[in-house]
């Protein structure tokens, strides 16, 4: 690609990018895009195939800005402080991108952008190193997910719909509700809520009561990644695997439901 291509696409992309940011509603017309960009509708078209091409275009240009402060982040010693400042950088970022991050996770966008399925990488791999210190009370991959749809939740609701909610505190309850869950209680310990003390206390009598129930799934996950991160040479693959299958279910298993598969069954 010539630099003059180069540099015409990137300034379609570029004003495409601003006039998303300054629209009232968020929405652009091709039209818009090509009198501030001074290029012709065929130049446009040429370069990103259509409307949807262009906005494509600019969601992924969108999360490469919010991945460039993830990607040169080193890792603390702490993952569970990792991921509660993951979550708030998450939430500045749709604050600061409004129009933009109700884009970037449009229902419209059909195929997610290789960028998005990296930042839920991320997020899994800080998991998988609290599961490996025994934080963690189930399955990375299940956390992430429940970890995510949280996060991009309370992010769209703040920005979507500012005048009802208003608690600035809100998205940081939501973080530390969601993370009791994945959590052990451990991990979190008493600095780790935003909740007031009558709060924290009830929190933690609720979490002696749960006793073995709760305990099960965070040993299991515990178990689980250390297994992953260091081979067993004394284990045939096939038994391998139907350890991992095991130990996959019963860190997924809520304590409301029974724990079985292939034979095993606890009760």
């Amino acid at each position: 690609m010539s630099t003059s291509v180069s540099s015409t696409k990137a300034r379609i992309l570029e004003v495409a990018a601003e006039l998303v940011a300054n629209s009232p509603d968020g929405d652009v017309s091709t039209r818009a895009v090509c009198e501030a960009a001074g290029v012709g509708a065929p130049a446009l078209y040429r370069h990103f195939g259509d409307k949807e091409g262009l906005l494509s275009a600019v969601v992924d240009h969108g999360y490469e800005t919010y991945l460039a402060t993830k990607r040169s982040r080193r890792p603390g010693t702490d993952p569970v402080q990792d991921l509660r400042d993951g979550w708030d950088t998450h939430t500045d970022f749709a604050l600061r991108n409004p129009n933009l991050y109700r884009l970037m996770n449009s229902p419209a966008m059909r195929t997610p952008p290789a960028a998005a399925l990296e930042s839920h990488r991320i997020l899994t791999a800080d998991l998988r190193r609290a599961a490996e210190q025994g934080k963690l009370r189930l399955a990375p991959e299940l956390a992430a997910q429940m970890i995510m749809s949280a996060n991009v939740g309370v992010s769209l609701m703040l920005v979507s719909r500012p005048t009802t909610f208003t608690d600035e505190a809100l998205s940081r309850r939501i973080r530390d509700a969601v993370h009791a869950v994945v959590f052990t209680p451990e991990a979190l310990g008493p600095q780790t809520t935003s909740a007031g003390d009558g709060e924290a206390g009830a929190e933690e009598a609720r979490a002696e009561e749960a006793g073995a129930e709760e305990a099960l799934p965070a040993t299991a996950t515990h178990l689980a990644a250390l297994l992953r991160r260091t081979s067993r040479p004394d284990f045939t693959p096939g038994e391998s695997a139907l350890l991992g299958e095991w130990l996959d279910r019963l860190s997924n298993t809520t304590p409301e439901q029974p724990y079985s598969g292939h034979g095993l069954t606890v009760t």
